[in-house]
């Protein structure tokens, strides 16, 4: 029972109440970078999902075989192993994504989030528990990214998913898009907001 709560906790906590972007405050360069619109946020988020859950597992495999004083390159070794995987099928596969994202994706391998993980968990934790604490990690990181993507392509580019969303009679009324959505600095002000309405339901997470 004990070990079923733990790996319960191990994918669900990384949604909210300890949610890797919001709460440990980790991978937010690639929030500002990668949301101005939808599409390319949710193709981060799964890439991320996938290279993060398979590493937790590969660690977590190799975690009593790798010396101390070498396990951070064996960390950066497997991680870019699997995003060298995941550029060239996003590549082959869903090639417009891959150059919206451009170098972005490559950048994976030095996202604070998978290497906070692949040390604090996988290194200490079988490979089953390792990859629901990979898979809940990389989807409390997706959750912030489409959030963020989505309220930044709707109000800066009055698009989602490259569709329009509002009318041509809203512009013809005199609807301007906010340009400043698209800005950097607005993924920070969003993600600040989010920040609020997530300590705000969770009050443990709030200082006296």
């Amino acid at each position: 029972m004990a070990e079923k709560i733990k790996n319960r906790d191990a994918f669900f906590n990384p949604f909210s109440k300890n949610n890797p972007v919001v709460v440990q405050v980790l991978g937010i360069c690639s929030v500002l970078a990668v949301t101005a619109k939808l599409e390319p946020a949710i193709v981060m988020g799964i890439s991320v999902i996938a290279v993060l859950a398979f590493a937790n597992v590969i660690i977590s495999l190799l975690r009593n075989t790798i010396p101390t004083n070498i396990r951070i390159i064996v960390q950066l070794v497997v991680v870019a192993g699997l995003v060298v995987i995941v550029d060239q099928l996003l590549k082959a596969f869903a090639y417009d994504a891959s150059k919206q994202l451009s170098v972005f994706i490559g950048l994976i391998i030095t996202n604070c989030i998978l290497m906070g993980r692949l040390e604090a968990f996988a290194m200490g934790n079988k490979p089953w528990p390792s990859f629901l604490d990979g898979v809940g990690n990389g989807i409390g990181y997706t959750i912030i990214l489409v959030i963020v993507g989505f309220f930044r392509e709707l109000l800066g580019s009055g698009t989602l998913l490259g569709y329009q969303v509002f009318p041509q009679s809203f512009y013809d009324a005199g609807y301007v898009n906010n340009g400043l959505m698209i800005l950097p600095p607005m993924a920070l002000i969003v993600v600040a907001c989010i920040i609020w309405v997530q300590r705000s339901v969770n009050k443990d997470l709030q200082e006296d």
